[in-house]
């Protein structure tokens, strides 16, 4: 009995387990019949739907069949734009996702999502609370739409790649979705990929058929449009040739407008027709061209009134009126009120008036109306007549145009003849006063050219004459010319004694007298006064320009006959000679022939001198100097010496005489006398002087030091600054603004000066005495001024000649130094004896009674310098 319990146990176990193995195959066996049937549905429906709606709706029955799927969607790619797009959403929580996003675009938030998940992956999802905090978190997808309970989605596939997503989701948890069921979205995934596809292209092939459709309607109705179009403009631009022949066609007035209404007729209905124009001064109304179909009369002219053609032409704008309108203006005074008889639009249906413009004015209109009912004009009617009317108003505004000018020819042709008479008369005053205008011409430029009195050619003519000479012997360099410059020797006082009519004549017979000294091929001009020039051309050399001067010379020594009595003269002649230099100009060669002209004038006059080239260099180069002397004052660049003046017994230093030196930068040093020599031809002296005596008084202290306080100053100044009193009152005020002992100041002058001009030393000497300095005279002796005016003269010392302690051996000149030594001391002045040079003529000056000399054996120069910090060296001497 106990053995068989467990056996049949067991048995009971495998029993159990056999039945639930059996439930489990036959639910799985009805869960594949329920699916099989599902897919069985899903086939024939999607060969019987048309649209991809329908077979999202029934896919959705379908499927929720098989699971809960209330929650469900389908999201598909779209293959043209790859947007992701939702043609089926059935939620009961969320709307669709375009209204809960509408300010976001679907493909974007879908991607963001579970669904752009699923698609980017392309492999089945079944996700819940913690599979999507876990995706948030990872940053794999944003939180998006409401939250549910479970979520699967499916890709769906078609060969091999991923054209959309199926998706179903609950919200309650009793709802729950396995493996199972993700299995079977794969399944109807795959099943559904080709279906989802076809409807696709389907749906696209109808839309681009549709598209298609409406756009060749489209293009259809243009073509009708454009042949429409082209075969109005042809009519029209048939119309506007047929008009641009008409301006120019050969015609009288009333054809020409008949023809322009046959033209309008090709484009519109024109039974009724007429042209207005107005009249130059805008006050009549002409009807050149008028046609009705009922015959009737054409109007005449009139003045302007109210009319509907005054109309138009006064709003300057074309017009498309009926009778409504018509009757609205009447009856609002516009038209007819002024002139109501013009009023004849009682029976007009339709009105169209366009102002016709001519140089941009209204000057007429075009007027076309209608009658019957039948008859219609449209804006487009309006639109085509003011179009024409530009180029009838052009046709018109030619005709007119060569109308008037036929007439204009025919009256400029009258006054063509009358002008041509009176152009003949006016001509041959015209041929008369040319030819008198030539002669003035010819007469100017002669004048122009042309000394007036003479007749010779002027200064302007001889230097283009000069000037080609000297571009001649350039290209031919064995040819020759010379200058002459003449200037006649005493015709100032010709003028200052017989007058001005008398020197003309003087000037007249020298012209003649040098014409019969030249040849033919020879150029005498006058430059002016009594100033005569000389070019001539191809000589051997100078010589031949020499004989030319002797027979001028020996030409104008013969006497002059004028005002009944002899006048003698001559001429003074400058001679330059062409190749001196390369640089040769007109100006230059004349200047050299002037330069020595004055050459022969200071030679004695009537006399001839051939220009020195390099005497002239030597010129050149002395003004050069000058100008470099000038600089030098300017800068402060000239030194100074002292040549010390002693006792002659006892070599004891008693005054100084301070002396000038420049160290030129290529002659080396200049000495005192070279300088005043170069001073006084460029007339600087008394700057020079000036120079001198601001040094000495800046630094002749400094030599008080080095040889005591009672050491004399004897300094040689110009007698030209006693030519004038301004000159002198300068002198005055500069020695008076020195800052040194003016009691041991001696300002020398020289001897020569004072014999040209004793009268103006006396006075000045009495005018500087008064500064309390003392005078002398130097360079005594060589003058041989008389003893006794001395006696004028408020001096105190003599400076004896050089030239007398040089022959000092000779009797006759020691009785002379004896002479002046005695008449001095007579007179209590003190006397210098200069250029004492050796021992012997100390001894014979110190016998003779001399106490004071200066020379080169007493004493050596001292030389300062213009540095700011000067001092004294008496190793720096000269000879």
């Amino acid at each position: 009995m106990f053995r068989e319990e467990p056996t049949q146990s067991k048995s009971t176990l495998r029993l159990h387990k056999r039945i639930s193995r059996l439930k489990a195959l036959a639910l799985k066996y009805k869960r594949a019949e329920i699916t099989q049937n599902a897919l069985l549905d899903i086939s024939n429906f999607a060969a019987s739907v048309t649209t991809p709606q329908e077979f999202y709706s029934s896919l959705h029955q379908s499927i929720n069949e098989l699971i809960p799927a209330d929650n469900f969607f389908i999201a598909t790619l779209n293959s043209t734009n790859g947007k992701i797009e939702v043609p089926f959403f059935l939620d009961e929580k969320d709307s669709h996702p375009n209204d809960f996003y509408p300010d976001e675009d679907l493909s974007d938030t879908l991607y963001s999502g579970l669904t752009g998940y699923v698609l980017k992956t392309e492999q089945a999802l079944i996700c819940n609370d913690d599979t999507y905090r876990e995706l948030v978190a990872s940053k794999a997808i944003t939180l998006r739409g409401s939250s549910c309970h479970q979520w699967i989605g499916t890709p769906i596939k078609n060969a091999d790649a991923t054209i959309g997503v199926l998706v179903v989701q609950s919200y309650s948890p009793n709802i729950v979705y396995t493996e199972v069921e993700i299995e079977l979205m794969n399944f109807i995934s795959h099943h559904i990929a080709g279906v989802i596809q076809r409807l696709e292209n389907q749906e696209q092939l109808e839309h681009a058929i549709d598209t298609r459709t409406k756009e060749l309607s489209i293009a259809y109705n243009k073509l009708k449009q454009e042949v429409y179009e082209r075969r109005r403009a042809e009519r029209l631009q048939k119309s506007l040739f047929e008009i641009a022949d008409l301006a120019n066609a050969n015609i009288d007035s009333q054809q020409f407008y008949t023809e322009i209404h046959r033209v309008i007729s090709h484009l519109l209905p024109v039974n009724n027709c007429f042209i207005s124009l107005l009249d130059e001064q805008k006050k009549t109304l002409t009807f050149p061209y008028f046609v009705s179909q009922f015959d009737q009369p054409s109007p005449k002219s009139r003045t302007l009134g109210d009319g509907l053609t005054e109309y138009i032409l006064l709003n300057h704008k074309p017009r498309l009126l009926n009778k409504q309108d018509i009757n609205s203006l009447i009856d609002s005074g516009e038209l007819y009120s002024i002139n109501p008889e013009l009023n004849d639009t009682k029976e007009i249906h339709q009105w169209i008036a366009v102002p016709l413009f001519i140089h941009g004015k209204v000057c007429g209109a075009l007027t076309i109306y209608s009658y019957s009912f039948s008859q219609n004009y449209q804006e487009k009617d309006l639109e085509l007549l003011t179009f024409v009317s530009q180029h009838i108003a052009t046709a018109i505004e030619k005709k007119l145009s060569a109308e008037s000018l036929k007439l204009s020819y025919e009256q400029l042709e009258d006054k063509v003849n009358q002008r041509t008479r009176a152009l003949e008369i006016v001509n041959s005053d015209l041929e008369k006063e040319i030819n008198q205008r030539k002669r003035i011409e010819r007469q100017l430029v002669h004048d122009a050219k042309h000394d007036n009195l003479t007749g010779l050619p002027n200064r302007s003519m001889f230097m283009e004459r000069l000037t080609q000479a000297i571009k001649h012997v350039r290209r031919h360099t064995l040819e020759r010319f010379a200058v002459l410059f003449i200037d006649m020797d005493r015709f100032k006082l010709l003028n200052d004694t017989l007058g001005h009519l008398e020197g003309d004549r003087f000037l007249i017979e020298t012209a003649k007298r040098l014409n019969l000294c030249i040849r033919s091929n020879d150029m005498l001009a006058r430059l002016g006064g009594d100033e005569f020039v000389i070019l001539l051309d191809s000589i051997s050399d100078s010589q031949d320009a020499e004989d030319v001067a002797e027979r001028v010379l020996a030409e104008l020594s013969r006497s002059y006959q004028l005002v009944n009595q002899q006048f003698n003269s001559s001429g003074s002649i400058g001679i330059a000679m062409s190749g001196q230099s390369h640089s040769d100009t007109s100006e230059s060669i004349l200047r050299d022939a002037d330069t020595a002209m004055y050459q022969a004038k200071s030679q004695g006059k009537g006399c001839y001198v051939i220009f020195d080239y390099a005497a002239n260099k030597q010129q050149i180069t002395d003004i050069k100097l000058e100008n470099e002397l000038k600089n030098a004052i300017k800068n402060k660049q000239l030194q100074l010496s002292y040549l010390p003046i002693m006792q002659l017994n006892t070599s004891v230093i008693v005054a100084f005489e301070p002396r000038l030196f420049w160290h030129h930068p290529t002659l080396g040093k200049i000495k005192q006398a070279q300088i005043n020599n170069i001073a006084e031809h460029c007339n600087m002296v008394i700057e020079l002087d000036n120079y001198l005596l601001d040094f000495v008084d800046s630094h002749f202290s400094s030599m008080q030091k080095e040889y005591g306080k009672q050491v004399q100053l004897q300094v040689s100044v110009s007698s030209q600054h006693l030519n004038h009193k301004y000159a002198v009152r300068a002198l005055k005020n500069r020695l008076k603004q020195c800052r040194l002992d003016k009691s041991k100041l001696t300002v020398f002058f020289d001897e020569k000066a004072f014999v040209q001009n004793a009268n103006n030393h006396i006075s000045a000497f009495e005018s500087l005495k008064p500064l309390n300095i003392n005078l002398g005279i130097e360079a005594y002796g060589s003058a041989h001024s008389a003893i006794s005016s001395l006696t004028f003269l408020p001096i105190n010392a003599l400076k004896l000649d050089s030239s007398y302690c040089a022959h000092l051996e000779n009797s006759q000149h020691l009785k002379l130094v004896k002479a002046y030594f005695n008449a001095a001391q007579a007179m209590e002045l003190t006397v210098f004896a200069v250029g004492v040079n050796n021992d012997m003529q100390n001894q014979i000056l110190q016998q003779v009674g001399f106490e004071f000399g200066q020379g080169m054996s007493l004493g050596n120069v001292v030389e300062v310098t213009t540095q700011a910090d000067l001092s004294l060296s008496n190793n720096q001497v000269c000879a």
